[in-house]
């Protein structure tokens, strides 16, 4: 009993929440990688863009709310998220033809649009905060749990209970499906195809009659998408912030790189990585040693590596030993 005592405390502070943030992180790094795999250059404004579709998600589930509208027992938000989706790609749409379109156009390096995104990334930043304001904003609505821990003690007679977010079950089944989709695209349709041989030789795409303006805008569009819904699942499994979104562009670049900047596979296996590596060392393993060790061994602290403020510690130090030690990732970067 004690062993299952600690394999359910382990999985309702440890594994579950992984699980969930790793799917968002996924997410978010799939974004990144395809800009960096198709257009070349690292989008530090991939985080605020983020926020800029989860602030429309928010917009629209207070006003279907104040409507009257909801969705059951799920949240409101999956309503409002096509929605979202469409307000972020105007916004990246008007972004690539007003600012990135002029230096492609100039052949400008790579990291002449790292810088030129930066400054976006300040821009959209101000936006959101202007629009919505700076502080926490709460739009969950519906079942707030899918398994509650009473409920899972009564089932099974153990002393811990599982308890299981609704967003955090929606966070993964939206996640599996969105990947799925995605690689559908890439390997399965005509333009998929066309933005795969972009990716691995722009000249030679060309000459083959690719329209190149065309790729971009899909590009856009798929990112776009990607960082809505992974800003609408982190605002609901947690709550919307803006300035939060700014600060998960590290564990999300981390993802990329970790995985092979490039590549969506790693960006996938990346994202749970930095999520487990996140969530293991600034968890506090006394309850779970508690229950596994002899009671002459008992720990009396917390026995906790890292608090939580420092969490993204985590990813900055996963980041540099990656780059010291090998910069291509866990797989080989740049592949789509």
């Amino acid at each position: 009993m004690d062993f299952l005592n600690a394999l359910v405390a382990l999985s309702n502070f440890v594994l579950v929440p992984a699980i969930a943030y790793g799917s968002q992180l996924a997410l978010g790094a799939l974004g990144v990688t395809l800009i960096y795999g198709i257009l070349r250059f690292s989008n530090f404004a991939h985080g605020d863009t983020m926020a800029f579709g989860a602030m429309i998600a928010v917009l629209v589930t207070w006003a279907m709310q104040a409507a009257g509208v909801s969705f059951g027992p799920l949240p409101t938000a999956l309503l409002a998220l096509p929605f979202a989706i469409l307000g972020c790609i105007v916004l990246v749409l008007i972004t690539d033809r007003l600012v990135y379109r002029f230096y492609r156009e100039q052949k400008a390096k790579p990291v002449i649009l790292v810088i030129v995104s930066m400054g976006v990334m300040f821009i959209m930043n101000g936006l959101v905060r202007f629009i919505i304001g700076p502080d926490d904003q709460r739009f969950s609505d519906g079942a707030r749990f899918l398994i509650k821990a009473r409920d899972f003690k009564a089932w099974t007679g153990l002393n811990e209970g599982l308890a299981i977010k609704t967003s955090q079950a929606i966070t993964v089944v939206v996640a599996v499906v969105a990947v799925a989709a995605l690689f559908w695209f890439l390997n399965k349709t005509r333009t998929g195809k066309s933005m795969r041989a972009y990716s691995d030789n722009e000249d030679l795409a060309l000459l083959s009659g690719i329209n190149p303006e065309r790729v971009v805008m899909i590009t856009w569009i798929i990112v776009a998408a990607l960082a809505t819904t992974a800003g609408v699942l982190y605002g609901l499994d947690k709550s919307f912030k803006p300035f939060v979104y700014f600060q998960l562009l590290l564990p999300i670049f981390a993802s990329a790189i970790v995985g092979g900047l490039g590549n969506p596979l790693g960006a996938i296996a990346g994202g749970f990585i930095i999520a487990f590596s996140e969530v293991t060392v600034t968890y506090a393993w006394k309850k779970v040693l508690t229950y596994l060790a002899p009671e002459s061994l008992e720990p009396s602290g917390l026995v906790q590596f890292l608090s939580t403020d420092y969490k993204f510690a985590v990813s900055f130090a996963i980041l540099l030993i990656v780059l010291l030690f090998k910069p291509t990732g866990l797989f080989k970067g740049k592949v789509i």
